[in-house]
């Protein structure tokens, strides 16, 4: 990504706050451009952003702009999409969008930009918090975190090369895949954690909170990513929904084994279930360092 490049910001949540207090910090001399859908949510950008011409009108925040980036939730991302191509932008603008959830983005997104010439790049940052808004930004989020692109088989070299320098430029690892491998391994380490620490903390407190008192760091670290923004994970969990669901039996069956070896109860086996769960959870490499390459099946 030149670092002459104009770059537009919309919505600017937590991924789009973050990205543009990165962008402040690692590209200087970009021309920086974000736009919100209320003026008041653009006034903790100019507090924490002062370089960036914040705007409401869409055209001015694609106007000349050579990469633009969709923070909004994915149900959104259709309209934002065919504002942009009912506008004049430049030929070389780059879209692309930093949702959790690719299918229905690239089917949904991509053509209305494709008709006006506009190149759509899904990207996916494995960045982010339970916590929302500007508020929680900042400019550290994607260094050494995972960017998940998912460039289709028309999409020009040269868009990818540039959408892949720009991730690289604030410290991302990029990987490439289809949506469809997108949304599979995303359903496997992100959405499903996100419903398993939903279920955990209903099971837990539902029948009675006062137990909380009792809760250590275990409790907190499995369930804090059921803090997140219910709104949100809704859109998630229905748009990536046959993947959840696919993932979701395969605990339930696991969770049916376990019931049955402590119904039994069986030693033998349960203490064969949790070493398989162990070392599978032991192949999770340290925070900020890459996962290695692992073959199908090769942990027994």
């Amino acid at each position: 990504m030149n670092q002459e490049s104009c770059i537009a910001i919309l919505a600017p949540g937590l991924l789009g706050g973050s990205l543009a207090l990165a962008i402040q910090e690692t590209l200087p001399k970009a021309t920086l451009h974000v736009w919100a859908r209320r003026a008041e949510a653009l006034d903790e950008v100019r507090a924490r952003v002062p370089r960036a011409i914040c705007t409401t009108d869409i055209a001015t925040a694609v106007g000349g702009a050579t990469l633009a980036i969709l923070c909004m939730p994915v149900p959104h991302m259709r309209a934002a999409a065919q504002q942009i191509a009912s506008v004049p932008v430049s030929s070389q603008l780059i879209v692309t969008d930093v949702g959790s959830v690719k299918g229905s983005v690239m089917t949904g997104v991509a053509p209305l930009l494709a008709e006006q010439g506009i190149s759509f790049i899904g990207s996916h940052p494995m960045a982010g918090s339970h916590a929302t808004g500007m508020a929680a930004a900042r400019a550290d989020l994607f260094e050494k975190a995972a960017c998940l692109l998912t460039p289709e088989e028309n999409t020009p070299a040269t868009a990818l090369g540039r959408l892949r320098a720009f991730w690289t430029a604030l410290g991302c690892r990029v990987l490439e895949m289809s949506p469809a491998e997108h949304d599979r391994a995303v359903a496997r380490i992100s959405h499903l954690p996100h419903a398993m620490a939903v279920l955990t903390t209903l099971a837990a407190l539902a029948p009675d909170p006062a137990v909380l008192a009792c809760s250590a760091g275990g409790f907190r670290d499995t369930t804090r990513v059921a803090a997140g923004d219910p709104a949100m994970w809704t859109g998630i969990l229905r748009d990536n929904r046959t993947e959840v669901t696919a993932a979701l039996r395969d605990a339930a069956s696991g969770l049916s084994r376990l019931l049955e070896m402590l119904d039994q109860p069986d030693d033998t086996a349960l203490l064969q279930f949790l070493t398989r769960a162990k070392s599978l959870r032991d192949l999770l490499p340290p925070p900020g360092t890459s996962a290695p390459e692992i073959r199908p099946n090769s942990i027994e």
